[in-house]
């Protein structure tokens, strides 16, 4: 059989066509499963009122309307909601970034005492948190309940960021480092002038993690923040989709009653609200994109 198979070349070619066939298909299919629910939101957020009420939108929208993203658009909670969240993205993504290269340098300089017993300690509150009520106890006493920095401040360090930065430190040749402190530089000369500069694909790869996270972060407000003008654009459509307590309908808007009339069901206005709540946070990872595989991969490696 073997000496068949070398004999004939064309065989083992089509054997591997067929091969390369169904992982192409089997590919095609993850896609769909993967894609369809966007998709399909999409198209009940543009289809008829009507059809969206009676659920006969599966495949291709059917009839065209865009009065529910108009509504949206016209809701001042919401865009006070989206101010709210840009605010939690930059500082919280700015934040992130900074604790974990600070945090992350030491650890990989090797004359630090105890570098090794301050990893290990790092790694326990990764796996053994404290819970809900002491974090909550702690955020109220340190007086930042109700208040923006409930959101931020608790979220600004992540260890598993932390060991990311790291490993990816460690990549760094030590005859660089090395250069760089024969010339006179400083440890956070070294930092922010040797290091930092080639360091983008980490960075890329923890700013967007950190965006990804804030940006669709609710649970933290429903905690710490009663408040409703400092809840994030998440907590909004939680309150929309989930506990029905925001009626967009009822807007102060003279064409309240046409939109009503046109049959604009909360279905609809659900589906809207989660594209328009999505497409900002998709259309930001291009940016990172050339960073981003790049990144990933040489930070997961260690020698």
């Amino acid at each position: 059989m073997i000496a068949s198979l070398k004999r004939n070349p064309n065989t083992i070619r089509q054997g591997s066509v067929v091969v390369d066939v169904v992982l192409l298909v089997i590919a095609l299919i993850i896609c769909f499963i993967t894609l369809y629910p966007f998709y399909f939101v999409i198209i009940m957020s543009i289809s008829n009122p009507q059809e969206v009420a009676a659920m006969n939108v599966f495949w291709f929208p059917k009839g065209f309307f865009l009065g529910s993203y108009e509504l949206i658009v016209r809701d001042t909670k919401m865009w006070w909601a989206y101010s709210n969240t840009i605010i939690y993205v930059s500082a919280g993504a700015f934040l992130n970034c900074l604790m974990a290269v600070l945090g992350a340098y030491p650890l990989t300089v090797r004359g630090l005492i105890g570098r090794k017993w301050v990893v290990a300690f790092i790694l326990i509150p990764m796996y053994f948190a404290g819970g809900l009520i002491p974090s909550y106890l702690l955020v109220n006493q340190l007086g930042l309940y109700n208040t923006m920095f409930a959101v931020i401040i608790p979220g600004m360090v992540s260890i598993w960021n932390i060991i990311l930065v790291r490993t990816f430190f460690s990549t760094i040749p030590e005859g660089l480092k090395e250069s760089a402190f024969i010339d006179g530089a400083s440890h956070w000369q070294m930092l922010f002038r040797v290091v930092l500069p080639i360091s983008k694909p980490i960075i890329a790869v923890i700013a967007i993690y950190s965006i990804v996270a804030i940006w669709n972060s609710w649970f933290d407000a429903l905690v710490y923040l009663p408040n409703e003008k400092l809840h994030p654009l998440q907590m909004y459509l939680y309150r929309v989709v989930v506990q029905q307590s925001v009626d967009l309908k009822t807007l102060s808007l003279q064409d309240t009653r046409n939109a009503v009339e046109n049959m604009l069901s909360n279905i609809q206005l659900k589906y809207a609200i989660i594209v328009f709540t999505t497409l900002p946070v998709i259309f930001t990872y291009p940016f990172f994109q050339k960073y981003f595989i790049k990144g990933a991969l040489l930070g997961s490696l260690k020698e």
